[in-house]
């Protein structure tokens, strides 16, 4: 029997283009997600919640392969949301996007997220929350969280390489949204599709998508 796979039920947000940016409306979804600070290279953290994550993610999966009721499903990527220590209490404009990307990162505020599908359910996920603790009671776990996220309208494009060249596809995807008449919004939005341990730098594929509004 066929998987639920998310990223193809919704190719034009999780496979978009690497030729063109795209102006996209993404519906609200619900994630399972861990917040933190600090270098993504280095910061203990942001392992413990990518941990955390992908514990919860594939506890969640494998109690609901014993339910008959409902359909198996193919775990979503890892997602981020990013922006920069000045930019907390406000929107990031693409000077503040740029100043982050080629800033010290030690100074990044992240949010690390990973789709659900949505027969997923509250109870289920404090079920699946409890076990995991029983288990393995990763460090991250007291910090992550299951809630509604709706982006609505974005722009997006497809990176295709390193994480440190993503500079001139950000640029274009934020001149786009302007030619459009729209202004970014929210924070700067990656979607990773590739694992960097298994991937090539150089072949490492990246969703860019900023939330925009007229």
């Amino acid at each position: 029997m066929a998987k639920k796979d998310m990223k193809k039920e919704m190719k034009h947000l999780y496979l978009p283009s690497a030729k063109e940016p795209t102006i996209v409306d993404v519906p609200e979804m619900r994630f399972i997600m861990v917040d933190g600070e600090g270098d993504p290279n280095v910061s203990k953290e942001f392992q413990e919640a990518v941990e955390a994550l992908y514990g919860l993610s594939y506890t969640l999966k494998f109690n609901a392969k014993k339910n008959a009721s409902i359909e198996d499903w193919v775990v979503m990527p890892l997602e981020g949301l990013w922006r920069a220590e000045e930019t907390i209490s406000s929107d990031m404009s693409a000077k503040d996007v740029e100043k982050m990307v080629k800033g010290t990162k030690g100074d990044w505020h992240w949010t690390l997220m990973i789709a659900q599908p949505d027969s997923l359910t509250e109870e289920m996920y404090a079920a699946a929350a409890e076990q995991l603790r029983r288990k393995k009671n990763p460090p991250a776990l007291s910090k992550a969280r299951f809630e509604a996220f709706a982006e609505g309208k974005s722009v997006q494009i497809m990176h295709v390489g390193p994480y440190s060249e993503e500079w001139p596809n950000i640029r274009r995807m934020h001149e786009h949204a302007m030619n459009e008449g729209k202004r970014l919004r929210g924070r700067h939005h990656e979607i990773y599709l590739s694992d960097p341990r298994r991937t090539k730098a150089e072949n490492l594929k990246t969703v860019l998508r900023h939330p925009v509004e007229q």
